[in-house]
């Protein structure tokens, strides 16, 4: 037993205080969970929220996958590694945009409406990455590229087309809309500070040397299994009114 914890770099070298290692290891745990609950709920429901519970799942999934790599990685470097953070994002971020999409079909919305949010997503964050580890001495413009995608997406969701189709819906779609615009509007807000906390620019002074790994593992769990929760509702909620 003594050999088989030993090879175990996680168990062997996390130590009590090590609150980032934790937050890896709890938030694997936690989307591992969430994953197995919105597969296993799938049969629960009708076809038409099947998909929307399979992309739940899958975001969590992945989330989970790259976390559980993570882990070990930080274990054994005590690093967090931006890649694989970004490889993360880049899968689960357009299917938690698809999510809009998908709870909107029942008030009439059309395929370029998701098109156009995987777009504006992948734009986000492969500009991000750039800015953060590979084009680090223009930081500032790739970040600002970033950060006009991501609020073309707040935009959207918002005010524009995706807030319209949502109140033609009315009821609990407009409700679940609402909640997972709060989660991009609030929750989002953390990979911005992040990437300022993580490259050189004028707010140095602001974030420069803020270690965010605790409060990116805590958001990333809250937001994929946020989503998630809050389509397994409107779920729920929809098949009680047939």
């Amino acid at each position: 037993m003594e050999n088989f914890l030993a090879s175990l770099p996680l168990v062997a070298k996390l130590a009590p205080d090590d609150y980032v290692g934790f937050t890896f290891f709890v938030g694997c745990m936690a989307m591992m969970a969430a994953s197995a609950f919105f597969f296993l709920s799938m049969s629960s429901f009708d076809k038409k929220w099947r998909t929307s519970l399979l992309v739940s799942g899958l975001i969590t999934f992945i989330a989970a996958v790259h976390y559980w790599y993570m882990r070990d990685y930080w274990a054994a470097f005590e690093e967090s590694p931006t890649f694989f953070r970004y490889v993360d994002w880049v899968l689960t971020v357009p299917l938690m945009c698809v999510e809009f999409f998908l709870i909107l079909k029942v008030a009439g919305a059309k395929k370029s409406l998701m098109w156009r949010l995987i777009f504006l997503s992948v734009v986000m964050l492969v500009t991000g990455y750039l800015g953060e580890a590979v084009y680090r001495d223009q930081a500032q413009i790739w970040g600002l590229i970033s950060g006009i995608a991501y609020f073309a997406i707040v935009y959207d969701i918002w005010l524009g087309q995706a807030k319209k189709l949502a109140e033609a819906a009315g009821g609990a779609v407009l409700k679940a809309h609402k909640t997972l615009c709060w989660f991009v509007l609030v929750g989002w807000a953390i990979y911005p500070i992040g990437y300022m906390a993580g490259t050189p620019g004028w707010y140095d002074g602001i974030f420069g040397g803020l270690n965010l790994d605790v409060i990116y593992n805590i958001g990333d769990a809250i937001n994929k299994i946020g989503f998630g929760l809050v389509v397994y509702s409107l779920a729920v909620s929809k098949s009680s009114e047939a």
